[in-house]
């Protein structure tokens, strides 16, 4: 049957304006960013497909420019435009971060952090760099390194926090395996980097360790 022959409160676009985009389904989100489907397949369907095909909404939004375009009811033009909204997301969690007290809102923080370093299949070191207010001056990409690890220079740390001429940083790395349990070298980093900043009084306010779908505060846990 087609969407339009549906009831109103059903169809999802209805449904969204009625009762907002957090009571709709993946499949019906994932409708409403399709907006049609394929021949014999009305969008709903078509999006409950595709999400059995991908294994979910997440490995979807992930797929890379030759699967994604590659499957049918996607194509090309739907990767421009979700490659448009994904980034649009990604600006809109970093004003929200500019905006506000790192402190105050530090889940706008961890959003931001898990927006921008979850999904990479590497491991990379970022500092947000922050004035004596704790508002946010930038974040920085600092290293990357391989699934395992990164190599994090101190004096490297320093200089760019030096360059911005922070007051404070929050540290922040992922962890590709996915699960964010700060680790012995993880623990022995933070050390060495709250001395080297300490030694020209910059703080180290917390260091985030972003895994899938979760993070860990070194600050929550008392690991600094």
């Amino acid at each position: 049957m087609s969407i339009t022959n549906w009831p109103a409160g059903e169809r999802p676009r209805e449904k969204l304006l009625e009762r907002g985009a957090a009571a709709l389904s993946d499949a019906e989100l994932l409708a409403i960013f399709l907006r049609t489907g394929v021949t014999g397949t009305n969008v709903v369907d078509l999006a409950r497909s595709l999400l059995s095909e991908y294994g979910g909404l997440r490995p979807l939004l992930e797929a890379d420019r030759h699967r994604f375009c590659g499957t049918r009811g996607l194509g090309a033009a739907k990767y421009a435009q979700l490659q448009a909204v994904l980034e649009m997301a990604r600006r809109h969690l970093a004003e929200r971060l500019r905006r506000g007290d790192a402190l105050t809102d530090p889940e706008a923080t961890r959003a931001y952090l898990r927006q921008r370093l979850a999904d990479r299949a590497y491991e990379v070191f970022a500092v947000v760099f922050l004035d004596n207010r704790h508002r946010v001056i930038a974040c920085e990409e600092l290293f990357r390194g391989t699934i395992d690890g990164a190599a994090v220079y101190p004096r490297e740390v320093v200089k760019a926090a030096l360059s911005h001429n922070a007051a404070a940083v929050i540290l922040a790395h992922n962890h590709p395996s996915g699960i964010p349990e700060p680790s012995r070298a993880d623990r022995e980093l933070t050390r060495r980097l709250r001395e080297a900043l300490a030694l020209v009084d910059i703080r180290v306010l917390d260091h985030l360790v972003i895994g899938d779908g979760a993070s860990t505060s070194f600050a929550e846990r008392g690991l600094l």
